[in-house]
């Protein structure tokens, strides 16, 4: 496996002091797996280049299989990991240029903050998903990628080509940045992993991601490839990343049929690891999964959670004893709501049959007790249009739902809701775009299918108006820390019927 990284900024071999690697020595560091160099074919002012190649022992490799790796014999010992970079090369890249990933250069620091023109090439790289996952995953980046797929063999060019790739990137970049996106990216794009993925390898994602893995428009890929699929792990990463909106979540959802795919393998597929080690046992709620109840998250957690919490301790001031959740998307707070046994009746319903049936697979609808099925209900329905079985709530919950609404419809969707079900009280949250400056990676909106975001001066313009013409009472309610210039990330209105 080997990786160069050039540059021409001026004086070149400054790259030395950011690598923390002397051009004139060439070093080796252990790895449990094999021997890391590091060298530099090239150094002088105008051009440097430093070299990263790991020669992996096959042997060491087989005495460091993890129990879920293929364990046939000749598999341990004839594969690509010695030749192909992966995510071998990932916790490589990482452990022997630890110091330059975090952007810390005590000789240099304005060199560390300082963006130079960079080159990385990695000759072979396996990619599930061809040059053009690559370059979906680089370019937004900002790097200019040149991606070749590797043919099979350069004298039978019938054969097609092979999943590898040879990668060149270019650009002005930090190096930091440039070390992160090769830690993360490499084993996105090789999907697989050596190593069982534990509960750390979302703190190791959230912290070499920092800065550019919310905003990539590739993020729901990403975290799912690099946490192994693994659905509370990729849940937990999210919430760290995005802290936007719930509904963006459902973009991490792997489809129905590969999630029963996984459910197959956990309960004693051909690969499938113990119960010990996956934490699924008998489709058990994992451990992130039974942490997520109704305690109100602590002071700077998540939004998202911090949402949840705010419209749960409405419900309960309302002593609400039924309740629908309106676009209830994939069934996080529809969870929530199952674990209070004061609501005796409870619904959710959404436009979308596919969120409908993660919502149904995440509550554990099929394997869940007679008494406990006969409390909830889901259905399919559309909020701009009437129909009976909204109604007869004590609540009504629009958790992050009205801003997908296309504005003429809006005037629909209050007479369904609050003229047609009348429910007993209405809890509506919506984002404040206000705060979308404190989001600095941010451009835009906070979601590509919100069709609108407003003020906290334009949300109480539309409740007052809508709570006047509806007969409800208003209370207005911050969501998340208020900065004292553009108010809280989410605005709440709790309405309550005369």
């Amino acid at each position: 496996m080997l990786l160069t990284i050039t540059t021409t900024a001026v004086p070149a071999t400054d790259l030395g002091y950011l690598l923390h690697k002397h051009p004139e020595k060439a070093q080796e560091f252990g790895q449990a797996f094999g021997t890391a160099h590091v060298f530099y074919p090239e150094a002088s002012a105008e051009r440097c280049t430093a070299a990263l190649l790991l020669d992996v022992d096959p042997v060491r490799l087989a005495r460091t299989r993890g129990r879920s790796s293929p364990d046939f014999s000749l598999g341990q010992y004839v594969n690509d990991r010695p030749y192909a970079a992966s995510s071998l090369f990932a916790v490589t890249l990482g452990d022997v240029f630890r110091t330059a990933r975090a952007g810390r250069c005590a000789a240099r620091p304005e060199l560390a903050a300082a963006e130079i023109p960079l080159e990385l090439r990695i000759p072979a790289l396996p990619c599930r998903g061809g040059p053009e996952l690559a370059r979906r995953l680089f370019e937004p980046l900002g790097w200019s990628v040149e991606a070749e797929a590797v043919p099979l063999d350069e004298r039978f060019p019938g054969w097609g080509e092979s999943r590898y790739v040879r990668l060149t990137l270019t650009g002005v970049r930090r190096l930091s940045d440039a070390l992160n996106h090769l830690y993360v990216l490499l084993p996105v794009l090789d999907d697989a992993k050596h190593y069982w993925v534990a509960a750390d390898e979302v703190d190791k994602l959230v912290r070499a991601g920092e800065g550019w893995l919310a905003a990539h428009p590739e993020r729901s890929l990403i975290t799912r490839r690099y946490l192994g699929r693994r659905g509370s792990l990729t849940r937990a990463a999210f919430a760290r990343l995005a802290e936007l909106g719930d509904e963006t979540e459902e973009t991490l959802e792997p489809p129905v049929e590969e999630d029963v795919a996984a459910d197959a393998v956990r309960r004693g597929g051909p690969d499938a690891g113990s119960a010990e080690e996956t934490g699924d046992a008998a489709g058990a709620p994992s451990g992130e999964d039974r942490a997520a109840g109704p305690e109100a998250p602590a002071p700077g957690g998540p939004l998202n959670a911090r949402r949840h919490a705010a419209v749960l301790d409405a419900l309960d001031e309302l002593e609400a004893a039924s309740v629908i959740d309106l676009g209830c998307g994939s069934g996080q707070l529809l969870r929530e709501l199952l674990e209070r046994p004061a609501l005796t009746r409870i619904a959710g319903t959404d436009v979308s049959a596919r969120s409908l049936a993660m919502a149904a697979r995440r509550l554990r609808l099929d394997r869940m007790g007679e008494r406990q099925r006969e409390r909830i209900t889901l259905f399919q329905g559309a909020l701009t249009y009437t129909d009976d079985r909204f109604a007869g709530y004590d609540a009504a919950v629009l958790m992050e739902v009205v801003e997908h609404v296309d504005p003429p419809r809006l005037g629909a969707l209050e007479r369904v809701v609050f003229g047609t079900a009348r429910p007993g009280a209405v809890i509506v949250t919506t984002p404040n775009a206000e705060y979308n400056v404190r989001y600095e990676w941010l451009t835009g909106m906070r979601h590509p299918d919100h069709r609108f975001e407003w003020t906290r001066a334009e949300f109480a313009a539309w409740a007052e108006r809508v709570a006047a013409e509806h007969g409800y009472r208003l209370e207005y309610r911050p969501v998340g820390d208020e900065d004292p210039e553009v108010g809280a990330p989410t605005q709440m209105g709790v309405f309550r019927r005369d």
